[in-house]
């Protein structure tokens, strides 16, 4: 589809782009701030390793039974106040962790951090997608993961430093920064046209059923799903193991090749996302899950340390090229003028289901057969994904803005008559 002649084509992104790329880093760095007090402020009350890893897993089991409510709450009330109450959540909920004087108070209130966390992550990916240019969004999408990812990175490592001055330091550094950012986003788009919920009359809606009648949609959900799987749940829990336990090196080595996927997968992101805006978002997610998925099973049947270390920076590169072009496929398949909610949310659910029950089948078949068993089959899950992208009929690039309304209510048209008696 080509954009008519009076179609405006520009290559600066609107300044509220940038505000919301800022409140992910800050977003990303204070989570990794957090992480590395977490575990050890749970175990400060007298409980066990397990313990204390079911505190750390509430955050995301409530961030995955929210995500629908989450999805909901867009649809209502609109993407920005639906962020901000996420953001706000979070900040409370970190700040009452700093003062939990029991485990149970710290179980409760981490777990209430989960539900805004889907609040924001849900509603800043609506925003994104009616903020961002048609002819832009596989380069936003690759910025926006990519500040995301360096906040991620550094955040461990001043949350490292700033344990030595207490455990609950690092909670309230995080709530406080949570609050400048909640700040900032509110000042930033409150008079913004760009981030004005539309009038009531004028909202335009989709349905999970409508945007499942997409191919592209569905191929999304079985590529972030194996994405989560593989990147967010096998690649955390299962590396640092297998690298101490399989292949017999020390624990900082474990950091170091997690590190390594990370510096891969930055390398490529706002590159590949730039490019999918003018090359379309199929042949990217293509590349990137043949090369994870080949990539993941190849860490299992490693030799040595360092042949694991490349090959983790290539499975880097290949997250780098899928993540922002089916982000930006899911956003062609929504509109800008669309409210998306639960199809951003089931979006997102599909990859915390994967990071959740990844690290529990990945684990017991490490357990009960291998290592390289392990990541056999986690490699194998991008097989469905891969065949799905390529039925799909090609990249739905919305390059003509004007004509979203229309296919937007043209599906939910057919939604309301296919449910009709």
């Amino acid at each position: 589809m080509t954009a008519p002649a009076s179609a405006p084509r520009t290559t600066r992104l609107p300044s509220e782009i940038w505000v919301l790329v800022s409140a992910s880093f800050v977003i990303a760095l204070g989570f990794g701030i957090v992480a590395p007090a977490l575990p050890q402020f749970a175990v400060s009350f007298g409980v066990g390793a397990f313990a204390a890893t079911v505190v750390i897993s509430s955050f995301a089991l409530m961030r995955l039974l929210f995500a629908p409510v989450s999805g909901s709450l867009v649809q209502r009330i609109g993407e920005r106040p639906t962020y901000l109450t996420g953001l706000l959540i979070v900040a409370g909920s970190t700040g009452a962790v700093a003062f939990a004087s029991n485990y149970w108070q710290l179980l409760v209130f981490r777990g209430i951090g989960g539900i805004g966390s889907t609040m924001f992550t849900v509603s800043a990916l609506g925003l994104l997608i009616r903020i961002s240019p048609p002819q832009l969004r596989g380069r936003v999408a690759g910025l926006y993961a990519t500040a995301f990812l360096f906040g991620s990175i550094g955040g461990p490592l001043v949350g490292a430093a700033l344990v030595g001055f207490g455990l609950r330091v690092p909670f309230v550094i995080y709530a406080v920064a949570l609050l400048v950012a909640a700040a900032v986003v509110y000042f930033r788009l409150k008079d913004s046209p760009l981030a004005a919920p539309e009038r009531q009359a004028e909202a335009v809606t989709m349905t999970f059923r409508a945007a499942l009648r997409s191919p592209v949609y569905r191929a999304a959900l079985l590529s972030n799903f194996a994405n989560g799987w593989a990147v967010f749940g096998v690649r955390i829990a299962l590396v640092p193991l297998f690298v101490v336990q399989a292949l017999h090196a020390s624990d900082r080595y474990a950091g170091i090749a997690l590190t390594v996927f990370a510096v891969g997968n930055a390398l490529v992101q706002i590159q590949a996302g730039r490019l999918s805006d003018v090359h379309g978002r199929r042949p990217f997610v293509l590349a990137g899950l043949v090369i994870t998925g080949v990539c993941t099973v190849a860490i299992g049947f490693s030799p040595t340390l360092w042949a694991m270390l490349a090959v983790s920076a290539v499975a880097g590169i290949g997250s780098g090229l899928m993540n922002p072009a089916q982000q930006a496929a899911v956003a062609d398949v929504v509109g800008s003028k669309a409210r998306g909610g639960p199809v951003l949310a089931a979006f997102q659910m599909a990859s915390d289901v994967g990071s959740v029950v990844g690290p529990l089948v990945a684990g017991l078949l490490a357990e009960r057969f291998s290592y390289s068993a392990a990541f056999a089959v986690t490699g194998a899950l991008t097989v469905p994904a891969l065949i799905a992208w390529l039925l799909a009929a090609g990249s739905t690039r919305d390059a003509d803005p004007d004509r979203e309304p229309d296919e937007v209510r043209r599906a939910d048209r057919d939604e309301t008559e296919h449910q009709l008696p």
